[in-house]
């Protein structure tokens, strides 16, 4: 069996450190570099319910998208939630990874897995990263769709091949516009609008989009914009980044135990959809 440091390695070359953002907190949280590993959970969120799945699975380590402390913190106490976590990793012998900003950003990464999730051929990135040869890294993608659909039917698609959550997708823009292409990014994508529209593209996916920004950029142009959860649109890497690590595994003759999580840690638990009205101006005095 390989080592902790072995694997992490292996996972510093899929997601070099290096290639996160400044503000973003990657690589390992907790760990003994010489313990072994023998099996290996991927999901999203580092968060109780996901480590007391890693600990019954019988895994040594734990690689999450999302960072445990982004922030900083002056304690792990287990009298906090996220001390409470790194406690119940260490008395298991379970290690943390992050592969967050960095995987973002990756060939292949976080955006290419949502695309694959939907069924669009990859163009290329929207941000392309600067240092890469190739024009092949960076955040978010262009794609194209096989046939042209409608933005409801786009929707439907995404509600039909993304995890269920209780939020779906919410559409901004004309339900039966034609879209041709289409530009993802997983995670938080509001701050991308200009980008997008510049991409020239029929509709935008991505999540956690706010009133304001929407507002603007549908007055901007007749950009049609979908909403999904921000933890749907991350998970389809849990799967692609299992099989890389899966084929590292099976090169290097390690015969690694790899699985993903399949826990909803999405925060939203419940979607109460509002009645019909036939009041014009539909919202109450």
């Amino acid at each position: 069996m390989p080592r902790l440091s072995e694997v992490i390695a292996a996972l510093e070359s899929l997601w070099p450190a290096e290639r996160a953002e400044s503000w973003d907190a990657v690589g390992t949280v907790v760990g003994d570099p010489d313990q072994e590993v023998s099996r290996v959970l991927f999901a999203v969120d580092p968060v109780q319910e996901i480590v007391d799945e890693a600990v019954e699975l019988g895994a040594d380590l734990l690689v999450t998208h999302h960072p445990l402390y982004l922030r900083g913190t002056t304690t792990v106490a287990a009298s906090t939630f996220k001390g409470r976590v790194v406690h119940t990793l260490i008395k298991n012998d379970v290690a943390l990874h992050v592969a967050h900003t960095n995987a973002d950003t990756a060939d292949p990464g976080v955006s290419d897995a949502l695309a694959g999730a939907l069924g669009l051929r990859v163009g290329g990135p929207l941000v392309p990263d600067p240092t890469d040869p190739h024009g092949r890294r960076g955040l978010g993608r262009v794609c194209e769709l096989e046939h042209p659909l409608t933005v409801r039917e786009l929707a439907a698609r995404a509600a039909e091949r993304l995890p269920a959550t209780a939020q779906g997708i919410r559409v901004a823009g004309d339900p039966e516009a034609v879209v041709r292409t289409v530009a993802v990014s997983g995670g938080s994508g509001d701050s991308l609008f200009d980008l997008v529209r510049a991409a020239g593209v029929d509709a935008f996916l991505t999540a956690d989009l706010r009133h304001h920004p929407v507002s603007e950029a549908r007055a901007h142009s007749p950009l049609a914009l979908l909403d999904a959860a921000h933890w749907a649109t991350e998970w389809p890497w849990c799967e692609l980044a299992a099989a890389q690590l899966d084929e590292i595994s099976d090169r290097e003759g390690w015969d690694l135990r790899v699985h993903v999580s399949r826990t909803v840690t999405d925060p939203w638990t419940a979607h109460a959809a509002s009645a019909p009205t036939s009041d014009a101006m539909g919202a109450p005095n």
